[in-house]
């Protein structure tokens, strides 16, 4: 595990360090495969009388419907899965993610598990109250998509003509960012942090700028109590704040691309790889860092990497409570590509 995690980070870095050229195509065909047939599996093991809440319609407004709160959703949670449809959904998910990637989301499902003990309302967490819900449906010609949504979790995927033609939005969360003791019941363990690679990469091109660089960094005294963008269904670029990727040396440069690699790896590789290619297909020099609050670790504070399609947002407002989002500008819920099809479904009542 530790040497395909290691090829996949080489093979992440070397496409993002490389001199800008235009992207190729990611042939995503085998995870596109196994993603379908897991999703017939569920569909297949959902009763009749279930499935109009598995079926969504493939349209921007039902897809664009989503939340990182806790709330009841479209979709079927976990705690409605009978065995069969479990496994498929389990299936359906480790199809989508790399291996780390599902520890992460596994990790972060399980600090339902810490609030309930720590939190004085925390009987209404639940770890099983992650949604499952498919867009169009896998047996068809028709462009289709899935997603897994609950609290601090919202990931997102649309495929098309036998690939994967989008990975987001994607959401992560964690509460508490760091376990402040063990949990009983098969919770986390005392120091436990579900997004530790991401917070300390970003605290560690923080820490490598110089204080001429720093200034230009932090933008702003206060973080903003949220992601800025909180659930928008579709956003513009914010203000060119921060630290640009050109103005940069090459270490630092290096850094900030660990940072984009970390959360892009949460994926399967080929859709890591997808990814990072549009990443790099729209210049690096015009990506900017920008932070916002305490530069001090464990204290309220906001960062943001924006380059010209996509935004990573990061807040960590109350010092212990991360909300982490990944938007692609124009290419969200695979818009870009699949606009044409968007247009007729969006004027149509009728689920593919």
């Amino acid at each position: 595990m530790l040497l395909r995690t290691f090829s996949a980070w080489m093979t992440c870095w070397t496409l993002l360090a490389a001199a800008p050229v235009a992207a190729a195509a990611v042939d995503t065909t085998r995870v596109a495969q196994a993603m379908a047939a897991a999703a017939r599996a569920l569909l297949d093991a959902t009763p009749p009388a279930q499935r109009p809440e598995l079926l969504l319609p493939f349209t921007l407004e039902a897809r664009g419907n989503w939340n990182y709160t806790p709330r009841s959703r479209p979709g079927i949670p976990l705690k409605s899965m009978a065995p069969p449809q479990r496994q498929a959904a389990q299936q359906l998910l480790a199809a989508a993610l790399s291996e780390p990637g599902l520890v992460k989301v596994q990790s972060i499902i399980a600090l339902e598990i810490a609030l309930r003990e720590i939190e004085t309302f925390g009987l209404s967490r639940d770890p099983e109250n992650y949604a499952f819900a498919l867009f169009g449906t896998p047996d068809t010609a028709a462009p289709w998509g899935w997603r897994i949504e609950g609290h601090h979790l919202s990931l997102h995927f649309t495929l098309s003509h036998g690939q994967v033609v989008a990975t987001l939005p994607q959401f992560l969360g964690a509460n508490p960012a760091q376990v402040p003791r063990d949990i009983a019941n098969g919770g986390p363990r005392k120091g436990q942090r579900a997004l530790a690679e991401e917070e300390d990469r970003a605290y560690a091109l923080l820490a490598a700028l110089s204080p001429t660089q720093r200034q230009q960094a932090v933008f702003s005294a206060q973080p903003f109590g949220d992601i800025v963008t909180r659930n928008a269904a579709q956003l513009d670029p914010l203000a060119p704040v921060g630290l640009a990727f050109s103005a940069m040396d090459a270490a630092q440069q290096a850094l900030l691309l660990r940072i984009i690699e970390s959360l892009a790896s949460v994926a399967e590789a080929s859709l890591a790889q997808q990814r990072l290619e549009r990443v790099r297909a729209g210049g690096l020099d015009a990506i900017r860092f920008g932070w916002a609050g305490a530069t001090e670790r464990g204290q309220p504070h906001y960062w943001r990497i924006q380059g010209p399609r996509f935004l990573i947002e990061w807040d960590n407002s109350g010092g212990n409570h991360i909300h982490n989002v990944w938007r692609d500008f124009d290419g969200d819920w695979g818009r870009d590509v699949l606009g044409e099809h968007y247009r007729r479904a969006s004027g149509s009542s009728h689920r593919h």
